[in-house]
């Protein structure tokens, strides 16, 4: 299985090293300044997440080859997202969007979003892992649950996004105790609505938690037809400060 690896520092109190995941910003051609923002030295991202038009689209995308390229050439990984639909997509259909992810716009690895938990479902996501590895050997392959799921994903991906939600469910969530069996550069927390004045305590969650990999931004799903995910949080230069020196405080 590939090993993460991060450009991040470790945080003094705890050793974990904390980088950013991007779950995917608004087309480029609707948000030119946040990709911009994305490819600036000292970001600490381990990866973006690219969602040309609900997965791949139909034929290559030139403004999607332009940033996925501007992002590689900065030394961050791109993924493409699939979404699994908890189940209900074909295998064959995922695998045809990963094809067209790697052969358009050379992907890292692929974000499987949507994907299911429970202990039914693991054979068939097994299944469509190995598939995606097939195609490319090394590809950083990130689970995108959002919550913990049955213990025995760990074991078929690179890391699981284990949760993705609003902040007043995240500051009184509860980490998995199966979790401490691993290392928590293969743990993801996507988490909207943090106010500016709670990133500190949000960063000590993830931390205490065991995720190295965070996405906390103020934007909500409330009211935001583009959704929380598809811009830059509005404190962007404060967290990549944070997570560049491990600062929580």
């Amino acid at each position: 299985m590939p090993h993460l690896t991060s450009t991040t520092t470790d945080c003094p109190s705890t050793g974990i090293r904390t980088g950013l995941g991007a779950p995917g910003c608004a087309h480029p051609l609707l948000a030119p300044a946040e990709w911009s923002a994305l490819t600036r030295p000292g970001t600490h991202l381990d990866w973006v997440v690219l969602d040309v038009a609900d997965g791949p689209g139909v034929q290559p995308d030139p403004h999607c080859l332009d940033a996925a390229g501007r992002l590689r050439n900065a030394g961050v990984r791109v993924l493409g997202r699939l979404d699994i639909a908890y189940g209900a997509r074909s295998r064959t259909e995922l695998v045809t969007d990963a094809h067209r992810y790697l052969e358009w716009y050379q992907v890292d690895g692929f974000l499987l979003r949507h994907c299911p938990a429970d202990r039914a479902t693991l054979p068939e996501v097994r299944r469509t892992v190995t598939s995606l590895r097939a195609l490319r050997a090394d590809a950083h392959i990130v689970l995108g649950h959002g919550t913990h799921p049955y213990p025995g994903y760990a074991e078929n991906a690179d890391q699981l996004v284990t949760f993705s939600g609003p902040w007043r469910d995240y500051r009184w969530s509860q980490v998995a105790e199966w979790t401490a069996e691993y290392p928590p550069e293969r743990f993801c927390h996507f988490v909207h609505g943090v106010p500016r004045g709670h990133l500190g305590e949000a960063l000590r969650i993830a931390r205490w938690q065991g995720a190295a990999t965070v996405w906390f931004t103020d934007r909500t799903d409330q009211g935001d037809h583009a959704g929380p995910w598809e811009g830059l949080p509005g404190y962007w230069d404060e967290i990549v400060s944070r997570t560049g020196t491990g600062v929580s405080e």
